[in-house]
């Protein structure tokens, strides 16, 4: 969010950025109040049938009800299965193997520390996000169980009943989707493509005010200022969160940032009231049929294209409008020689990785052993200093260290004061508060229903904002739940809701003090550092592929693909951590921000590019080049790599030359491409469509890597 990010004051004026923050984060979207309505009524439902029924656990119910994932309507069924599926395996994984070391208070110690270890390796190495919310739910509320003095049948029947709350907030939930889903209309890419299609309306609307030489229509106006507060994180949860094809999500996750990169120019253009030359006029109008373009295309499945292709024609009014029409041509560039979006929806192709539920990386990657170890560490002395001091009560402290860890992963340390604001406010202001002021005044499961309501809804319209405060909005409601909803009963005594938000804060200051202290760096430096690393990944994945035997190099190309999507998002959750740190480097902070935020969409259309191009690389079926080509195009792919190691090389403050062969080996390549046309006429004009597509693709190439070499 670019207008948001440069709306940003520095330290003095705190109080005043942070009340324009929370109005921006708070104010609805479309589908928001839809959303929070589901939520709400799933949460609803899944309490009133454990208060019904008498069930314990009823706060996993409700607060699986509300992070369960439910953006991909059409896979509810599926995402289901695998829910209660993860739920079985939980409960038989705790059943199991505690009955192991239920008599040995040494293997019991190492048991639930292996338990957490387990449960952090599983959110960091899982891809299925129901999956590893169930899982990771199941041992943060039912290892401790086992720490109880009663009999081993009783913690059997409470693990049980811990498993079936689950089971409830799964059916409910996907009861309540399947049934809106049948209200609604299209296909659950309409979630992700529609939102992208008002964002491209919202501007083109907006242009064509300017061709036609009239004010803008105020109503334009705010719609477009509202759409760059709002920003695209939403989108970016969806599809994160989603089902999608792994193609499916790397094509729309490249356009994502460059529409935010469109609509905030748009709200800019807006704040600026500026007035086109006349001369500008037939350019804006090009601009907007582009646009228009590109948004009917996506809507019916097709590749974008460009209606008037862009001439050599120079504008002579605000820079942001050559930076529209360069941000509109960078997202036909990106599909380049790529197939139509529809295809990739029901399922992978056979040249795109499946869907899996654990990281291609997962026993590789020693990022996952690091944050499990952290992980262990963090759960394992909430574990251990709780029993030391023979405090029971703050046991939740162990559950909201595996819950916060849902959304720990690339977050900055400032964000945990959301944490424990949202644990403060849910646990003595809505949960203390309502058992001195409310609960004396209620008699009936009825009352208590409409104020669980209440702060479940405020709850939920915090949760589904942008990522900066979403964390508040988790916090909230758990601690509200842990102290009503722990046993079947309107809890009276003060000193039981005491400490179950003392464990709730003792968690999250466990979690600040190892994952933000012990091995942090502040947002600006892990996003540098991850951008970095991504631009190598790029690079690496650039000169592939290395082995010859083409089942190791699709592995391998799958592989690298993971890990740079991995980098792309993790650039984007520090860059809004960066936004949320305060100090004497806060403006240049900003500026590396800014400045990073601006061209991660370009590297993210070069690489998806690259994808395409790796094919011909690979000599795929349908993409095979002539011999004296390939060797034309390894080249240019080599110059390419070097290109881009040069600037993470500049990046990271080493003395690095700009390579300047890039240009020359683009020609070598084209010339290649013309002498084996000249010699093999036949044979080229077989190869006319494919080096039809081939060439405007490395052209591509080369203007963005140029372009990134400029700017770095």
């Amino acid at each position: 969010m670019a207008t948001a990010a440069q709306a940003v004051p520095d330290a003095t004026n705190l109080l005043s950025w942070f009340g324009q923050f929370l109005k921006d984060e708070l104010t609805p979207y479309p589908g928001r109040t839809a959303l929070v309505v589901r939520m709400v009524i799933a949460a609803t439902i899944a309490m009133l049938i454990c208060m019904t029924f008498q069930l314990s656990y009823a706060f996993q119910a409700a607060i699986l009800a509300l992070i369960i994932s439910r953006e991909s309507v059409q896979a509810t069924l599926r995402a289901s299965a695998t829910m209660l599926v993860f739920t079985a395996l939980g409960a038989a994984y705790i059943l199991t193997s505690a009955w192991f070391v239920i008599s040995f208070p040494t293997a019991h110690l190492l048991w639930v520390m292996a338990s957490f270890f387990l449960a952090f390796f599983a959110l960091s190495a899982t891809n299925d996000y129901n999956a590893v919310v169930i899982f990771a739910t199941m041992i943060a509320f039912g290892v401790p169980l086992w720490d109880r003095y009663v009999s081993a049948e009783t913690n059997v029947e409470d693990t049980l009943r811990l498993a079936l709350s689950a089971l409830i907030a799964v059916l409910v939930t996907s009861t309540m989707e399947l049934l809106f889903a049948r209200r609604r209309t299209g296909g659950h890419s309409d979630e992700m493509l529609l939102p992208i299609a008002e964002r491209l309306s919202a501007v083109e609307s907006l242009l064509e005010c300017y061709v036609e030489n009239r004010p803008v229509d105020p109503a334009i106006e705010n719609y477009v200022q509202r759409l760059g507060m709002v920003g695209t994180s939403l989108l970016r949860r969806i599809l994160q969160r989603s089902d999608f094809a792994p193609r499916y999500k790397e094509q729309v996750g490249a356009l994502v940032p460059l529409i935010g990169r469109l609509v905030d120019n748009a709200a800019n253009l807006t704040l600026l009231e500026i007035t086109p030359a006349d001369q500008d006029r037939p350019l804006i109008g090009r601009l907007a049929k582009n646009i228009a373009g590109i948004r009917a295309d996506l809507l019916t499945g097709r590749i974008p294209h460009l209606r008037e292709p862009a001439e050599m024609i120079p504008w002579h009014g605000v820079a942001l409008l050559p930076e529209m029409e360069h941000t509109v041509s960078l997202i036909v560039d990106a599909f380049v020689g790529s197939r139509p979006l529809s295809i990739y929806l029901p399922a992978a192709s056979s040249a795109d990785p499946p869907n899996r539920i654990f990281a291609r990386d997962a026993l590789t990657n020693p990022e996952h052993l690091k944050f499990a170890l952290k992980g262990c560490l963090t759960a394992g002395s909430c574990y251990i200093v709780y029993n030391a001091i023979d405090w029971p009560g703050i046991s939740t402290a162990v559950t909201t260290c595996l819950l916060t860890a849902l959304s720990t992963v690339g977050s900055s340390r400032q964000k945990q004061v959301l944490r424990f604001a949202g644990a403060a406010v849910g646990g003595f202001v809505f949960g203390m508060g309502s058992q001195i002021f409310i609960l004396p005044h209620i008699d009936s499961i009825g009352g208590f229903t409409i104020l669980f309501v209440l702060v479940t809804a405020t709850g939920c319209w915090f949760m589904t904002s942008g990522p900066r405060l979403s964390y508040f909005g988790v916090q909230l409601v758990l601690a509200y739940y842990l102290v009503h909803l722990q046993e079947f009963a309107i809890q009276t005594s003060l000193a039981i809701a005491r400490d179950r938000v003392v464990g709730v804060l003792f968690g999250l200051l466990m979690m600040w003090f190892v994952f933000d202290q012990m091995w942090s760096s502040p947002a600006v430096v892990q996003m540098r550092k991850t951008f970095i690393s991504t631009l190598r990944l790029v690079a690496e994945f650039t000169r592939e592929p290395a082995s010859a035997d083409l089942e190791v190099a699709v592995e391998r190309s799958f592989s690298l693909r993971d890990a740079i999507n991995k980098g792309f998002d993790g650039v984007r959750a520090s860059a809004d951590g960066v936004l949320l740190e305060f100090g004497p480097s806060r403006q240049q902070d900003l500026a590396w921000r800014n400045r990073i935020v601006r061209w991660q969409p370009q590297l993210r259309a070069l690489f998806l590019m690259r994808t395409h191009l790796w094919r011909y690389r690979a000599q795929l079926p349908e993409f095979t080049l002539p011999s004296p080509v390939l060797s034309a195009q390894q080249e240019f792919d080599n110059q390419s790599s070097a290109v881009l190691e040069g600037i993470a090389d500049r990046l990271d403050g080493r003395v690095s030359a700009r390579a300047s062969g890039l240009h020359r080996s683009f020609e070598q390549l084209n010339q290649a491409i013309a002498t084996f046309a000249s010699k093999h006429p036949q044979e080229a004009l077989a190869l006319a469509p494919r080096l039809q597509t081939f060439l405007p693709l490395c052209q591509k190439t080369e203007t963005v890597e140029t372009l990134l070499d400029q700017a770095f």
